[in-house]
């Protein structure tokens, strides 16, 4: 599987959520990005998205399971899960400017509204009212 396209490493790019890399996970952003999460009703900046992957709680990872190509970007299939038995893919799609993501809308399954530990960080706004 081919995991680079538009000058963009999908595969670098699950592993840098996965292991909660800040910095690594930072690099694959174009200022002023935006991040939509979707079934959360929740819209980040790149600090923000940041911030919620990389204090999520509890031990968890990441795995790619697919990329294609989608118009002028990627879709990025990856499975996400931790040590106590939850397991979900998230379905990513990135517009890809200049080999970085200027906008990312992802979905999880059976998410619903944000959690609590994440509420009280006071990041994100909703996507729609």
């Amino acid at each position: 599987m081919d995991t680079t396209l538009y000058n963009f490493d999908a595969e670098a790019f699950v592993h840098a959520v996965g292991t909660q890399n800040a910095t690594a996970l930072r690099s694959f952003f174009a200022e002023n990005a935006v991040i939509n999460w979707h079934d959360s009703n929740e819209s980040f900046t790149t600090d923000e998205y940041v911030r919620a992957n990389c204090e999520y709680p509890g031990d968890w990872q990441a795995s790619l399971q697919r990329v294609e190509t989608i118009g002028q970007g990627i879709a990025i299939v990856s499975k996400v899960s931790d040590n106590e038995g939850f397991s979900v893919f998230a379905i990513s799609f990135a517009h890809i400017a200049d080999g970085k993501i200027s906008q990312l809308d992802e979905y999880y399954a059976n998410y619903g509204e944000a959690p609590q530990w994440r509420k009280d960080m006071n990041i994100g706004r909703p996507i729609k009212e």
